[in-house]
């Protein structure tokens, strides 16, 4: 799974790449404050902040309707969602104000580039998503039936890998369960990992969450096969059975649609998957 683990901490490969990257911008630009010029070292801080926030505006201001109808969610930036061009925009803006001079602002290409370059670099090596198909086993579902990913070939799945211990799990799975139900050309499947039938069941009754297809995956045999580090993780999986994308931790709204429209356009007018 497009994820990095360095002990206890785990996180998605592309939130890596990112914390990478202003890690090596912020220590080159230190450097540069104390070799060229001071000045390099509050425009650094105001160019990563400003950065920030601009991209995260840019996604606000894109998925504005979302928002409004939960305006805290704005605050919410472990979800993700960040529109990169306005970010750009923001630390442009910041060289421009900050670094008057032209020799200055020739200097400040260099952490940028460097950054750039870690990024890229980190992320080609790390995010890429095997496309692995569904294993052949049944699991059990919550009435204790048996359901098979392989049978459900045909339909893109949405497959969310929870526990009742998990906060993010717990954050998402209103949302999760609400696009679930709007969401009839695909099925959504919530594998349980590591619990029993009464955990759950205690969860849903306290949450009043309806879910339509809830396996109880007692020894989380889901998450060893598609190599899960933590929880939760959403699995993408096209119309053919083979994973197409791995979100590791709490997604969001405009992500998860974002993932569910990929599946769809992977599908012809005829219903056969495309080459």
């Amino acid at each position: 799974m497009n994820a990095v683990s360095l002990g206890p901490l785990v996180l998605a490969a592309d939130r890596f790449a990112a914390v990478l990257a202003i890690f090596v911008f912020l220590i080159v630009t230190g450097v540069m404050a104390q070799k060229v010029d001071e000045r390099f070292n509050a425009w650094s801080w105001w160019a990563f902040l400003g950065g920030i926030l601009g991209a995260r505006l840019g996604h606000v201001l894109m998925n504005m309707q979302s928002f409004m109808a939960e305006p805290l969610r704005i605050f919410a930036l472990w979800q993700g969602g960040f529109y990169w061009p306005t970010g750009a925009a923001a630390i442009v803006v910041s060289l421009l104000v900050m670094l008057p001079a032209g020799r200055q602002r020739l200097w400040a290409l260099m952490p940028l580039a460097l950054s750039l370059i870690v990024w890229n670099t980190t992320w080609q090596l790390t995010g890429g998503t095997n496309p692995i198909a569904v294993p052949n086993q049944a699991f059990e579902t919550l009435e204790g039936n048996g359901y098979r990913l392989e049978a459900q070939k045909g339909t893109p799945q949405v497959v969310n890998l929870w526990a009742t211990w998990c906060p993010p799990c717990r954050r998402e799975m209103p949302m999760m369960a609400d696009i679930a139900a709007s969401s009839d050309d695909v099925t959504f499947v919530f594998a349980n990992q590591g619990e029993g039938r009464t955990a759950i069941q205690r969860y849903l009754a306290a949450s009043g969450l309806s879910l339509d297809t809830i396996l109880v995956d007692q020894f989380s045999d889901l998450s060893r096969f598609y190599s899960a580090p933590g929880l939760p993780a959403t699995l993408f999986i096209d119309a053919d059975g083979v994973l197409q994308h791995a979100h590791l931790g709490e997604i969001s709204r405009e992500v998860l649609i974002g993932k569910i429209e990929n599946l769809r356009t992977s599908i012809n007018p005829s219903g056969d998957t495309r080459p």
